[in-house]
């Protein structure tokens, strides 16, 4: 029989949609326990905002749950190579919505004793991707029901 208690390590993948760029966003997450249960899911909407901040909000998201369920342990992975990449130090972060970002996925990733980052095909990234494009129907049923994306420029050449 297993031990009850907080997990060791869980694994994470996470995904942000955006229906234009910007435009209606979404999150998903699933956090995933030793055995690959699933321990945790987040489909969620956040309005209108661009793909990267949509990607970055979805990974704090798992990495939330994993530390309220106690793990001590984390693998977070991703098929953002942008946000795996800058997480790791390798890219700089020139966006001041993204620096705010990257600080409080940093923040939290130094919340475990051990964190590990990984880009993954999105192949291998389907459910989390599933759950972020729910997320983006949810908020399009609910709050953004009347959203209209941006008409074209005008053209200012004419």
């Amino acid at each position: 029989m297993k031990a009850s208690g907080p997990p060791d390590h869980v694994v994470i993948y996470s995904d942000g949609a955006a229906r234009g760029n910007p435009g209606p966003a979404g999150i998903g997450a699933v956090v995933y326990g030793p055995d690959r249960e699933v321990l945790d899911r987040v489909a969620e909407g956040i309005g209108v905002a661009t793909n990267n901040v949509a990607e970055y909000r979805a990974a704090i998201a798992g990495l939330e749950r994993a530390a309220e369920l106690g793990a001590s342990r984390v693998t977070l992975r991703a098929d953002s190579r942008l946000l795996i990449e800058q997480l790791a130090g390798r890219f700089r972060v020139k966006n001041p919505t993204l620096q705010r970002l990257h600080r409080e996925a940093r923040s939290l990733l130094g919340r475990f004793e051990r964190a590990s980052l990984e880009h993954v095909p999105r192949e291998r990234n389907k459910e989390a991707d599933r759950l972020a494009n729910e997320g983006v129907d949810r908020w399009l049923a609910e709050e953004g029901a009347g959203y209209e994306p941006p008409g074209p420029s005008p053209r200012l050449w004419d």
